[in-house]
This record gives C-alpha cells, structure tokens and sequence, in this order.
C-alpha cells in the first residue's frame, strides 16, 4: 500500500478523488476510503482536512454507521481550480455567449454566475473582470482568440490604454486607444473604446485586430454614451452611405424578431409603435426591407425617401395591372 507523499501535483488529483468519492455515496469510512485510494487512514484525515481548508464541510462520525460525510453547508465551497482554469472557462463562456444555439446566451450567463458564487475570493476578482467588460446586443459570430479578449476585458477593467493593429483602407496602421467595452453582436465581437488620435469614440471589430497589447498609461474615464447602443448604431447604420429612419406600426418585440440585431435599430415608442433605424449603400434596399416587414410604416428621415415611396407604389400598381389576366390552368 502507498503511504502519503508524492509531489504537489499527486496529492491535488488524489484530494479531487476523495471529493469525487464523497460526493458518490453519503458516508464512507476510512479504511474504505484509504482502500480506495491506495493511501494509509491518516493520510485520508490530512486529505479531509485539506478539503475542509478549501472551505468543504467534510463530517466525521464514530461508532457504528460512522464515517466520512461530505455536508450540504449553507455556502457553495470553493471550485478546484487555479487561476488559467479559472480565467479560461470564464473566456470560454463569454466567447460563446449569444451563440447559435437557442438559450445559449442565458446558459451561459447562468454558468458564469455560478463560477462566480464559487470561487475563491482571489479568482473571483478576475471572472468579474471579465463579466463587467463584456456587453451584447444580439447568436452565431465570428470567432476570436480567447486571449484577445482576455487581453481587452483586463485593459476594460484596469482602466490602462491598449494598442493593437487595424486594417484602414488598404493599410493596416497602429491604434491607441482607451478601451471602455467588449460588447457581442449577433455575428461579431466589438470593442467600443475612445480613439486618442482621432479624439472620438470608436468601435472595432475584434476578429480584425493584431498584435494587442495593453499599455502602461491609465486613463480616467470619459462621460461615454452607451457601449451597446453605440456600436449596434454602427453596425447597422453609420457605416453605410445612407441611413434611414421609420416609424413602424408595431411593437418593437415584433419587429426585433423579424430584423436581425446587426441590420436595424429598433426602439419603442409605445406598446403598438416602434422606430427602425438602419443604412445600405442604396434608399431603394433600406425601403424594400421595411415594406417586407408587411406593417404600416412612416419615412422619418430622409425627407427625399417620402418621394421613393411614390415612385415605388406606382411601380408596383402598374407592375400589378400591366398585360392580360393569366387564365387558370386545369389538370
């Protein structure tokens, strides 16, 4: 029979085993358990009790029935984890968060909220350093390196500036920037950070960036407005020559199911009216996507859309009562 010893690594994965054995039946004695484990009886009560360090209520009995009782506590223990584990499972969760798989999203969240009840003090701090940088407004993205996003939500948190390489135009130039906020779209990763040579707020696409790397200089933070909000505008509209607003009569919940996140803004008025806002290279592609929401709608901005409109009704009417009826055709 092995006696205790062995190296640091050797007593952590038999300690995970007498959980594991704990947590299988309600007691167990402690030859049982040494058995099992191929350690003396005094070996197991130095094990229990290091689980009991960890924060496990680990009870012992004498007598007939006695043994070894893992205990409910009013608190969940600390999670057998160190510190990439932790921070990797914590990434790993983020970055599929809002994926294509119904309820992913709130899983995930689920999850997280979990690992933070869990963990230790110390490991904690960093998942909600994470937690806190990240923000979504929309399943299925793009993937980025873990690391990167790492990385950027440290960089959130600490408040330190970050640089990193970004394609513009047909180069790919450095970017200083004071980054404020991860935040998930329904296809991609953005950071919506405050641009220091452009003096003005920004959003990057994460999957476009290299070399990042947080920098020495903090930075305190500047009334922003808000991250999600900001960047879905961006997505949805800014980026594209034109942009055009609506008034749609309908909830915004209906229209939100009908629009993907990242091709329109959507925002209540009241339980029956919505605004939509979103951009295209052309008016006419903007103005046929709203008409295929099949609600009644009004041009808000531009003014020259009103004038689209007509034009594409008439279109429409004489498309409908141009040439002779069609006869039904029999079987």
């Amino acid at each position: 029979m092995a006696v205790a010893g062995g190296d640091e690594r050797g007593t952590t994965e038999r300690v995970l085993t007498l959980l594991g054995l704990l947590q299988q039946r309600p007691v167990w004695t402690g030859p049982e358990l040494a058995g099992r484990l191929g350690v003396t009886p005094r070996t197991v009560r130095r094990d229990v009790e290091r689980l009991r360090t960890l924060g496990y209520p680990v009870h012992a009995s004498q007598g007939v029935g006695g043994g070894y009782q893992l205990g409910p506590g009013q608190d969940l223990p600390p999670l057998l984890l160190d510190d990439e584990e932790a921070i990797a499972t914590a990434v790993s969760l983020l970055a599929g968060a809002g994926g294509a798989v119904a309820g992913a999203d709130d899983a995930a969240l689920r999850a997280l909220t979990k690992l933070d009840r869990v963990l230790p003090v110390r490991l904690r701090h960093e998942v909600r350093t994470l937690s806190r940088s990240v923000e979504s407004f929309g399943g299925g993205r793009t993937p980025v390196d873990p690391e990167v996003l790492m990385t950027l939500a440290r960089a959130c948190h600490d408040e330190v500036e970050a640089g990193f390489d970004y394609p513009s135009g047909s180069e790919v130039r450095r970017r200083q920037v004071e980054p404020y906020r991860l935040v998930a779209s329904d296809r991609r990763w953005y950071l919506f950070a405050y641009d220091l040579d452009r003096a003005d707020w920004r959003s990057f696409r994460v999957d476009r960036m290299t070399d990042v790397s947080p920098r020495t200089w903090s930075f305190r933070r500047r009334a922003a407005p808000d991250a999600a909000t900001y960047v879905q505008e961006g997505v949805a509209s800014r980026v594209y020559r034109h942009q055009a607003r609506f008034l749609v009569h309908a909830s915004a919940d209906t229209v939100r199911a009908q629009i993907p996140a990242s091709a329109a803004v959507v925002r209540r008025r009241d339980s029956e009216l919505c605004e939509v806002l979103s951009g295209a290279g052309s008016l006419d592609f903007v103005l046929m996507h709203v008409v295929l929401l099949g609600h009644d709608f009004e041009v808000l901005d531009p003014p020259e859309l009103r004038g689209r409109c007509r034009a594409l009704a008439e279109r429409l009417l004489a498309a409908g009562a141009a040439g002779s009826p069609v006869p039904d055709v029999e079987e």
